[in-house]
């Protein structure tokens, strides 16, 4: 298949796409009222996140390198790895995919958001609010994880760590693991977006989709998972440039 551009923003497209499809399907599986999966409990939720990045990268990884994320999209842009011209049809792609995994998850289990009352516990399935509202600390701890991931992203592409782990689908493995322990570990706070196309377009969806009682869409709070991942980002792209 010929590497163009807009076949590269197809497959962020649909490796997004799948990302929040999973990602947001098991929030919904153990928040919503009664799944099969009602209960499951914080621990099946960072896993099987972690699981949907390594499904949406196995898709998209030959053909895009699977950015599936504003935010890895500019810190490895900023980094010099990836071509700032770019980066707009990345972003565009990337947010077109969460909106219609999103949607896709609505679709799926819209008997169980008939069946639950709580307003909150629905904007969950699509987006992150804090557990305790703190914008400076949240944007802070949104910030931290993402330059985690970033920086570690850039770090396993190197030569040094390309003959231990290998490039290509299996570079998918350790992304995976990073991605489960950002969530156990520091996921607590902020539910860890740590991806504007995670939160952004499935609140957008939040806010359109004909949910029966879904109260607000937290618009005041949006910001701060964009700017986070965003200045995480940029963050470790400096770190890693003042590193090599």
């Amino acid at each position: 298949m010929e590497s163009t551009l807009f076949t590269q923003c197809v497959f962020e497209f649909i490796g997004t796409a799948v990302l929040i499809l999973l990602g947001d399907g098991v929030v919904a599986s153990t928040l919503l009222k009664g799944s099969k999966g009602y209960g499951g409990g914080w621990i099946v939720i960072t896993v099987a996140w972690g699981l949907a990045v390594m499904c949406g990268v196995f898709i998209a990884g030959p053909y895009s390198g699977a950015h599936l994320n504003p935010a890895v999209s500019v810190g490895l842009a900023v980094a010099g790895s990836f071509a700032w011209a770019s980066v707009p049809a990345y972003v565009a792609a990337q947010l077109a995919g969460g909106f219609v995994g999103a949607v896709l998850v609505y679709i799926f289990y819209k008997d169980h958001y008939d069946a639950t009352d709580d307003a909150g516990t629905k904007l969950a399935t699509f987006c992150t609010m804090p557990a305790i509202m703190n914008k400076p600390r949240n944007l802070f701890c949104e910030a931290v994880g993402t330059m985690l991931l970033v920086l570690a992203i850039l770090l396993l592409a190197r030569e040094e760590n390309a003959a231990a782990v290998g490039l290509g689908s299996i570079g998918a493995f350790p992304v995976t693991m990073l991605i489960m322990a950002i969530g156990m570990s520091l996921g607590g706070a902020t539910g860890y977006a740590i991806n504007p196309a995670r939160d952004l377009a499935p609140r957008l969806a939040h806010a359109l989709l004909p949910v029966r009682g879904k109260g607000a869409s937290g618009w005041g709070y949006a910001w701060v998972p964009v700017a986070g991942p965003l200045a995480g980002a940029v963050l470790a792209a400096g770190l890693y440039l003042a590193l090599f």
